[in-house]
C-alpha cells in the first residue's frame, strides 16, 4: 500500500494530505488532497454528506466498507 494511504498513529495528516474514515471499524487513511478533484471521490464525499450531514466536526465519515475503499485506492494515480 503506497506510504500516503497507510494510517499514522492518530497524528495530524501531512501537509496536502487529509483523513477520512472508513468501514464499520472507522478504519484511519490519509489520502492526498488532489483526491478532492477525483470525480468519484467527490460521489463518495457527496454521498457521505447525504448519509451523515455535515454536524461532525472532527472527521469525515465515507459510506464503504474498507475492502472497497482500499481497491479504490490502488486505482488511483500516487
Amino acid at each position: 500500500m503506497p506510504k500516503q494511504f497507510q494510517q499514522n498513529d492518530g497524528r495530524r495528516a501531512p501537509k496536502g494530505h487529509f483523513v477520512v474514515y472508513v468501514g464499520e471499524e472507522l478504519r484511519r487513511f490519509i489520502v492526498p488532497l488532489s483526491y478532492l478533484k477525483n470525480p468519484t471521490f467527490s460521489q463518495l464525499l457527496d454521498k457521505a454528506a447525504e448519509e451523515y450531514g455535515f454536524d461532525s466536526r472532527k472527521s469525515i465519515v465515507l459510506p464503504c466498507d474498507e475492502s472497497t475503499f482500499r481497491s479504490f485506492l490502488h486505482l488511483m494515480p500516487s
